[in-house]
């Protein structure tokens, strides 16, 4: 059992994904950090500001009146949060758009990458062993 799982994790598939999800981690604090700290500050200008964070719902409880969703938690109501939600969807669509951009335009590079070396000439092939096989047997026949 215990080689089956060194077999396992000795396989290239396993690493590659390892080192897969250790970057997605790494590139998921860069794409937040762009979003929150870049995109949506922009989106807050075009929009006037727009944020349904504190938008809820009391569903049990006291809250006074205009209370934050943070103080409404606190004061231990049964909230319903959905201004939260929203912002959350919001958010996701902008990191979904941003890495779809960010995928397309890696795609375009690996593309011209791809096109450069199929450009390339290729250098010239010598003969096979075959053929070289021919060219002794066929010089030895004349010498003989």
């Amino acid at each position: 059992m215990l080689n089956e799982f060194k077999t396992f994790i000795a396989k290239g598939n396993v690493m590659d994904m390892a080192v897969g999800i250790i970057i997605g981690a790494a590139f998921t604090a860069i794409v937040t950090s762009l979003v929150g700290d870049l995109i949506n500050p922009i989106i807050g200008l075009v929009s006037g500001g727009v944020d349904f964070t504190n938008n809820y719902a009391v569903l049990a409880g006291e809250v006074p009146a205009g209370a934050s969703l943070e103080a409404a938690r606190e004061a231990g109501a049964s909230i319903f949060a959905y201004g939260a939600f929203i912002m959350a969807i919001i958010n996701f669509l902008i990191i979904a758009f941003v890495v779809f951009m960010l995928v397309k335009m890696v795609n375009k590079v690996k593309d011209a990458a791809m096109k450069e070396e199929e450009a390339a000439p290729e250098a010239p092939k010598g003969p096979t062993a075959e053929e070289l096989l021919a060219e002794i047997r066929d010089a030895l026949k004349a010498n003989a």
